[in-house]
């Protein structure tokens, strides 16, 4: 049960950034934002707050932000098509009823000669008492159809009417979010951990090693190798890994006193490699730094940004197989295993996990946030938009592609975990 809470919790939050990019930039170009949604499949919650349907759906596998003038968004009127209206004090149209069984006060009828929902925002008809009649419709207007109730977008409110870069901005903010967040969850662990200072100290000396035999202890702090000035762990451990079976001296800080130390590290094989151990261990002091914390935060999210793109990089070669690839069973599971580690370890696990979605999510394939972010540079070079069925079509066989992909990972974890 808590993993299951830690994961909705994560992956919620993650989702939640993500959509939220969206959201925040599709407001600030003026687009018309018709849900909000947290999750996929049927909703189990939803709350409409001005234009807005904020919703939490049943599935905990992704989210949307649902822009006005997207995925046969409109509304179109055809001639003789009747309806209810109700009009304004000032004489414009703010409610149109699609179902003429529902009665609302002050409701007018009429058979629509010509309409317009979108840019000139009109509808011309014959009233009840056949009269020609012409109502400008409100920027505000509601449409009512079975009881659900949705606002007209005019055409300056849909997202196909801004320039490529306020839609590419609005698609782009979404993996944006994603970095941010995972940048703040590694700030506030910096804060509340400390920052790993890499200083050499010796952690913990192994017994019987080359170390513990020469006599270094546990809290030695190394200072120099070979004569040579070392400032971090990396540098010390490197050292070590290219010296098997070479006599190495170390001057060691013990308490403020100096000493010095001979040994040679033993050989150990690593894969195909020769690699020197002097039989020691090591865990970074912290420090508590507000300043080093945010240095921290911006490090860490660039070093696992790189980490993951090298990871792909090896898919694409071969080195790496869909095989090892996990999906949602796998990153819970995943998610199980660094729970029993603490809440520190779950926060840093979710902040890998929002880079790794910001990144998916930017790759140049149908149906993803860089998918269609490469549809609006085709726009931008060429002078003009691709046409909206063909990308239509490549962004459904995207979304096709993707399913299967899905299935397929989920299946390999099913029976990585469970058989």
């Amino acid at each position: 049960m808590e993993t299951a809470i830690a994961f909705i919790i994560i992956f919620g939050s993650i989702v939640f950034f993500h959509e939220l990019g969206h959201f925040i930039f599709a407001k600030k170009a003026g687009i018309m934002v018709r849900e909000f949604a947290i999750g996929m499949g049927p909703k189990i919650f939803g709350m409409t707050k001005g234009e807005t349907l904020y919703t939490i759906r049943l599935l905990p596998i992704g989210g949307y932000v649902r822009m006005a003038g997207e995925d046969m968004d409109s509304v179109e009127l055809q001639p003789g098509f009747r309806l209810g209206i109700h009009v304004n004090n000032d004489n414009e149209i703010d409610l149109i009823a699609l179902n003429q069984n529902k009665q609302f006060p002050d409701m007018l009828f009429l058979e629509v000669e010509k309409a317009d929902l979108t840019n000139e925002m009109f509808i011309e008809g014959y009233d009840e008492e056949e009269s020609f009649v012409r109502y400008k419709i409100a920027r505000n207007a509601r449409i009512n159809e079975n009881g659900n109730e949705t606002f007209i977008a005019p055409y300056d409110r849909q997202f196909g009417s801004k320039t490529v870069g306020q839609r590419s901005m609005a698609i782009f903010a979404g993996p944006l979010f994603n970095f941010i967040l995972a940048f703040f969850i590694f700030l506030i662990l910096g804060l509340l951990q400390g920052v790993p200072t890499y200083e050499p100290v010796i952690t913990t000396v192994v017994a019987d090693g080359p170390a513990a035999q020469a006599g270094m202890k546990d809290g030695d702090l190394v200072t120099k190798i070979n004569g040579s000035p070392i400032s971090t762990w990396d540098e010390l451990s490197e050292e070590v890994k290219v010296s098997p079976n070479q006599k190495m001296g170390f001057t060691v800080d013990r308490k403020g006193e100096t000493l010095e130390f001979s040994m040679i590290p033993k050989e150990v094989t690593s894969g195909k490699e020769k690699l020197g151990q002097i039989g020691v261990q090591y865990v970074s002091p912290l420090e508590k730094n507000p300043i080093k914390a945010v240095a921290f935060g911006a490090e860490q999210t660039y070093d696992w940004t790189k980490r993951i793109f090298t990871l792909l990089g090896s898919l694409i070669t071969g080195k790496f197989s869909i095989d090892d690839l996990s999906g949602p069973v796998g990153i819970y599971k995943a998610t199980e295993e660094v729970a029993q580690y603490g809440v520190f370890n779950l926060m840093h696990w979710a902040a890998i996990l929002s880079i790794n979605l910001g990144i998916m999510n930017l790759l140049p394939l149908p149906a993803l946030d860089g998918g269609r972010l490469l549809f609006f540079l085709f726009e931008a070079v060429r002078g003009k938009p691709v046409d909206k069925q063909k990308e239509g079509m490549v962004h459904f066989v995207g979304i096709m592609l993707l399913m299967v992909l899905m299935v397929v990972v989920t299946w390999n974890d099913i029976q990585r975990f469970f058989f």
